[in-house]
């Protein structure tokens, strides 16, 4: 076994205080543990672009960057459609992921960390957040004016999961206890650890070309060289099925690499390349919109994290993130980033 440039993630329980915002660390589930707490997003740019939902926080990853003073913290947000009514879509607009990071020194978070043996509370936003999701949340309640929201939608969805007969005697702070499981997954660690696996050497061109010939005589001897229309029906459907044995060399190949370490959910490679599924990958990947540099491969969402999250509504073969390679600062906050959804069955082609 050789140790690899990915690092795989894998889940793991932790303390729910241990996963808030200023112990910087990668989670699945639960509210986003948001870093810069002033220019949290806008309502709208957590909504899904196809049916005008809010998204689910599904995932964070926090990925400093060494060389760059202004990426000493740095985290990736990852959230999706749940709506059972929402197509899905390859080119991940059903999907989004945000950008945020901040230099060691900052408005935020103490220059050295926290002790972890010690519980104690999240660096609080000094932003409204909505109850029911943890985003920015401008809107309150209607009726007592107390408890914040992102919206409308999930105004009704907290007013019928409990707030209705407490309206006027509870505050954001006690509704945001409120536990609201068909739209928040359940909450976990993302721990790393580098991947371990046993790559066979590449075959010489002298030995490609033998095993070639060795195939070749194979088939010589079977009487399956000549005109195609010297071969038999099924041998002609072999042929016709290309695009098929491409697809499954390129699932094997998914198998085996995964197969020392089953259970990883996620695969982290800043610059590298990711372990698809299937031939179907993206034709481009679009440059960062805010200072043109080219976005470079990040991290994979693997298919394995369905497994765990249990939600019919949900499904992916891999989630693959592209991120600005000069990881340019945002001002304002938070800047979305590019991700595509390949799926086991191509749905990237338009409908006829």
């Amino acid at each position: 076994m050789t140790t690899t440039s990915v690092d795989l993630g894998f889940l793991e329980p932790c303390d729910s205080w241990l996963l808030t915002n200023k112990f910087f660390r990668s989670k699945l589930g639960g509210k986003p543990a948001w870093l810069e707490l002033k220019n949290l997003p806008k309502p709208e740019e957590v909504l899904c672009t196809r049916c005008d939902k809010p998204l689910a926080f599904l995932c964070q990853v926090y990925a400093p960057i060494e060389e760059n003073d202004g990426c000493f913290h740095r985290v990736l947000y990852v959230f999706v459609c749940i709506s059972a009514s929402c197509e899905s879509d390859g080119n991940g607009r059903t999907i989004k992921v945000l950008r945020s990071q901040l230099p060691r020194r900052n408005a935020f978070y103490d220059y050295n960390p926290p002790d972890e043996t010690v519980e104690s509370p999240a660096v609080v936003s000094p932003v409204p957040l909505c109850v029911v999701c943890g985003c920015r949340g401008p809107k309150r309640c209607g009726r007592c004016q107390l408890v914040n929201y992102c919206g409308v939608v999930h105004q009704r969805l907290d007013w019928s999961a409990g707030h209705k007969p407490v309206c006027g005697q509870e505050d954001s702070t006690v509704a945001a206890q409120r536990k609201h499981t068909t739209f928040v997954f359940s909450e976990c660690e993302i721990v790393t650890e580098p991947e371990e696996h046993e790559s066979k050497p590449k075959l010489s061109e002298e030995e490609n070309e033998k095993r070639q010939m060795e195939e070749f005589e194979r088939l010589k001897s079977e009487g399956k060289v000549g005109v195609l229309d010297e071969l038999p029906q099924e041998e002609l459907e072999k042929y016709a099925g290309t695009v098929d044995q491409a697809e499954d060399k390129v699932f094997a190949r998914f198998k085996k690499r995964t197969a020392d370490a089953p259970d990883q959910v996620l695969r982290y490679e800043r610059g590298g390349t990711p372990l698809w599924l299937s031939p179907i990958v993206p034709q481009t990947v679009p440059d960062c919109e805010r200072c043109g540099s080219r976005r470079i491969f990040e991290f994979q969402v693997m298919p394995q994290l369905l497994s765990f999250l249990e939600r019919d509504e949900l499904d992916w073969g891999t989630l693959a993130c592209y991120t600005c390679e000069a990881s340019c600062n945002n001002a304002e906050g938070y800047t979305e980033e590019w991700i595509f959804r390949q799926d086991v069955i191509d749905t990237t082609k338009p409908a006829n």
